[in-house]
């Protein structure tokens, strides 16, 4: 059954078959079918085209008698937060998020800790948790992807209170986020570009750093990302091995001095093996505290956030019900 965009059917003609909590997804009965309600969230500034074009896609698939489907457009993080909060209290199912890494952080948050399920048609420039997934970019594919898809539960992030699904990083792997934002266009290529320009720019400092209690200093890090998936996005892999549920946190680091003799080993880059070179950093953790010099902004999925000297890490298992191919 699908509503009108953006609005909600009159609730008289359906029955509920459960009475929600805060957080307990609501089924409906009608014509003796039980259906799940599904919300499809669409950033509307993202993606190439008319952002119609996912409507249309998504229809084919999921407008089907055991899914009661209602699109909405998402104006900005907070527009988009209020639309899935009351989603919520309407006991909606899933909630499909048709945007980048930054849209999926800022609906993700609010579906921690509930039942709700998380789908993404990614519609962003890096997709990091698409890619980490496997979920197809073509927005046909990713719609049927999903639908036949499973539920999995998948830890969570946490930086100062901020949560995260993809990677946190500190240092001018985290500064390069500033220069990509001010370029005018996206893909792989701005990346290379504001990270080429902040190279030059960033001042490197020194990391006292307590991973899970155990102290370890770094003189001068160039790379210091905190990954719970695999990759930044476009396919840029910054902890091949990483497992969205396994428990663990994953730090991937390295020292300004030893990038050149890093990077001359392309072959390891190419097999997805540079993270155990012995001159990178590369640790498992539940809990971690980075003491800096000097505050200064940190990237949370692909987006900054102004940070203090200190910033505290954590992992939260289990956390969020995500939409997975199978």
């Amino acid at each position: 059954m699908l509503r009108e965009y953006g609005q909600i059917n009159n609730a008289l003609s359906l029955k509920p078959n459960n009475v929600p909590g805060s957080n307990t997804p609501r089924t409906y009965a009608t014509n003796g079918i039980v259906m799940k309600q599904v919300l499809v969230l669409i950033n509307p500034k993202s993606g190439v085209g008319s952002p119609y074009r996912y409507i249309s896609a998504i229809e084919k698939v999921w407008d089907t008698p055991k899914h009661d489907i209602s699109f909405q457009f998402s104006q900005s993080a907070e527009d988009g937060g209020s639309k899935v909060r009351r989603a919520i209290e309407r006991g909606t199912d899933t909630i499909l998020v048709v945007g980048g890494d930054g849209m999926v952080n800022s609906i993700g948050c609010m579906l921690v800790g509930t039942d709700v399920r998380l789908g993404v048609i990614p519609s962003g420039s890096g997709n990091g948790f698409a890619r980490h997934f496997q979920i197809p970019l073509h927005p046909a594919a990713a719609a049927t992807a999903l639908l036949e898809g499973h539920t999995k539960r998948i830890d969570v992030g946490k930086a100062n209170g901020r949560l995260f699904f993809v990677t946190c990083s500190m240092a001018w792997d985290g500064a390069l986020v500033e220069g990509f934002e001010k370029l005018p266009f996206r893909g792989l290529a701005p990346y290379v570009l504001a990270g080429a320009q902040q190279l030059f720019e960033y001042k490197a400092q020194p990391f006292h750093v307590e991973i899970d209690g155990e102290p370890i200093d770094f003189k001068h890090p160039l790379i210091f990302t905190v990954a719970n998936l695999s990759q930044f996005g476009s396919d840029v892999l910054v902890a091949p091995d990483a497992k969205a549920d396994s428990g663990d946190l994953e730090l991937v680091a390295i020292e300004k001095n030893d990038m050149p003799l890093v990077l001359s080993q392309i072959h390891r880059l190419i097999e997805k093996t540079f993270h155990h070179h012995p001159l990178v950093t590369n640790r498992h953790f539940k809990t971690m505290i980075v003491h800096r010099k000097n505050a200064s902004p940190i990237q949370i999925d692909g987006e900054l956030m102004k940070s203090e000297t200190d910033v505290h890490i954590e992992v939260l298992p289990s956390a969020l019900n995500v939409i997975v191919p199978c």
